[in-house]
């Protein structure tokens, strides 16, 4: 016999779906919806559908907008010859608080076999053909340092390393105002290769 009614648990389900969100959380989401007349499920579920129907990814690089292309490939102040291939929308966002002035691909995932993540599944075909159309001098790639991110990096270099003269990883190593002494091997190891002169 079910404790709660099936609409309840639905929305259960659905929110223990969501990355980071296990049953615990999903039960306090759905009850918060439930008696909290501020968070409407109506907004929610309006917000949520307007994601899928208004949103569009950018036919240059892959980032979400609502137009055909971002303000950031329309921008042309920004240097059209430096492309910054990230994972997500998100790290585009981060690298925006920087003070990079060139455009970005957005690969939507890394490969990941085990999660069903192959090449046809990212946006790669579309940084290839980006980048074999000419005009690219070079291309970062800046995909997480774990193994999945280091398999899509040498994969990326090796569908475009014929077609531009310049693939660059990020630097790695120990981050601003670390403690050296508690720095793992890799990280250390990371931090000498990629040094710098004064």
């Amino acid at each position: 016999m079910a404790l709660l009614p099936e609409p309840i648990t639905r929305v259960i389900e659905e929110f223990s779906k969501l990355p980071g969100i296990g049953p615990k959380s999903a039960e306090r989401l759905t009850f918060h919806l439930l008696r909290n007349g501020r968070a409407s499920p109506e907004s929610l579920g309006k917000a949520l559908l307007e994601l899928k129907t208004e949103l569009q990814y950018c036919k240059v690089c892959q980032m979400v907008t609502l137009k055909e292309t971002c303000q950031i490939c329309d921008d042309q102040s920004r240097k059209k010859s430096v492309i910054l291939v990230v994972e997500e929308p998100l790290e585009v966002v981060a690298f925006e608080r920087t003070s990079y002035d060139g455009v970005y691909h957005v690969l939507h995932g890394v490969l990941s076999p085990i999660d069903g993540m192959g090449p046809e599944q990212l946006r790669v075909a579309e940084l290839v053909e980006r980048v074999r159309r000419g005009g690219i001098g070079e291309v970062i790639v800046a995909t997480d340092p774990d193994i999945e991110g280091e398999a899509t990096a040498s994969f990326l270099q090796q569908k475009l390393q014929t077609h531009v003269e310049k693939i660059t990883r990020l630097a790695h190593g120990l981050p601003m105002g670390a403690d050296i002494e508690f720095a793992d091997q890799v990280t250390l190891k990371e931090a000498l290769v990629g040094r710098r002169a004064l």
